[in-house]
């Protein structure tokens, strides 16, 4: 049964099916009663929720998860070309299927794992975190956060706390509006926030809590558990039955320290974690020759904030677990040499020289 017989009992019944689906009204024929009919309600949010959630739907219209703006932002600045229409084709048939409206996150699981109501058509005021943001995020954070990588511990505020998504990620976060990526602007939800890990600062009692570490390393640079999932090399097309697809290579746990390429006032460090993106130079080439000219413009090497957080990690152990140790910073023979130029800006170069451990 699609419809729970306790949705009737929800106060989203009472405008009935007609109001957010469409169709038409009093009428016996079938076929005559499915005319117009939307199966999916919330591609079209402003009639389908907006009616009653107008302040929301004017926010979501333009929000990251439903207009993607991340995409867009990365695929503008290597290069895409939006006026032309094999850019657009492209765009269209491989990246929208990650774009979330209302329903898929109250009612049903997200279209990229191609929905299916949660339960039976039960709206939910706030979203399955671990069915419809776990859905999406999986292999680059909910995996990391609850520890599904063998060897690998999960975030202390999973394992200790049992904090889902919303604790640090409010509900403005989810609908935010906007152009740009998660990362424009000031890191939000932060570390040493409000209600969080404030007290963090130069002479906390914490020796690495200086200057130099505070304001040179992100936090999860020192404090990520471990390794954390990589893509790597993904294409696209369609197949021989016309079936659109993208292929990538396997994906790997890297553990990967970078120059910081979003360096700013907002995000002063020098050092930050890096994971790869499977983006490649021929990405779109399916669809036309050359469709990301300045590919080179952003880094396949990312900016990263791995979700698997805890106080004491293999990096931190010791101050030469991180000093000198060549193994866990990106540097140029990480690198494959096609991708090197879009990389410059995050190799490092000088690996930080061992220093003398005094007492060890």
């Amino acid at each position: 049964m699609l419809v729970d017989e306790k949705f009737l009992e929800d106060v989203h019944a009472k405008p009935g099916c007609i109001a957010c689906h469409g169709g038409t009204p009093n009428t016996d024929d079938k076929k005559e009663a499915h005319k117009g009919l939307l199966k999916k309600a919330s591609n079209e949010p402003e009639r389908a929720c907006g009616t009653c959630h107008v302040g929301v739907v004017e926010q979501v219209r333009q929000g990251l998860h439903r207009m993607i703006w991340g995409y867009q932002t990365v695929l503008k600045a290597r290069g895409a070309d939006f006026t032309d229409p094999r850019l657009v084709t492209a765009y269209q048939t491989h990246c929208t299927k990650c774009h979330a409206d209302c329903g898929d996150c109250h009612i049903s699981r997200p279209a990229a794992l191609d929905g299916g109501l949660i339960k039976g058509h039960k709206v939910k005021r706030i979203a399955s975190v671990f069915v419809t943001c776990g859905g999406c995020h999986s292999a680059r954070v909910l995996d990391e956060y609850k520890g599904a990588h063998e060897g690998i511990p999960a975030s202390v505020h999973w394992e200790k706390k049992g904090m889902p998504c919303t604790k640090c990620h409010t509900l403005e976060e989810y609908h935010a509006g906007g152009h740009g990526t998660r990362y424009t602007g000031a890191p939000a939800p932060s570390c040493t926030q409000a209600g969080c890990h404030e007290n963090v600062k130069p002479g906390d009692g914490i020796e690495q809590h200086d200057d130099t570490h505070l304001q040179g390393l992100a936090c999860q640079v020192c404090h990520a558990a471990g390794p954390y999932k990589s893509c790597f090399n993904c294409h696209t097309g369609r197949d021989d039955k016309n079936i659109p697809y993208f292929a990538t290579d396997p994906s790997a746990l890297t553990f990967k320290i970078g120059r910081n390429p979003l360096k700013s006032e907002e995000r002063p460090w020098d050092y930050v974690l890096l994971r790869h993106v499977p983006a490649t130079h021929g990405l779109f080439d399916y669809y036309g020759e050359n469709l990301l000219p300045n590919f080179d413009n952003v880094p396949t090497w990312k900016y990263t904030t791995p979700h698997n957080t805890r106080r004491n990690t293999p990096q931190n152990a010791s101050c030469n677990a991180c000093h000198g140790n060549r193994e866990i910073f990106l540097t140029e023979e990480d690198v494959t040499p096609a991708e090197r130029e879009a990389n410059r800006n995050v190799i490092v170069t000088e690996i930080p020289a061992p220093v003398e451990e005094v007492g060890r």
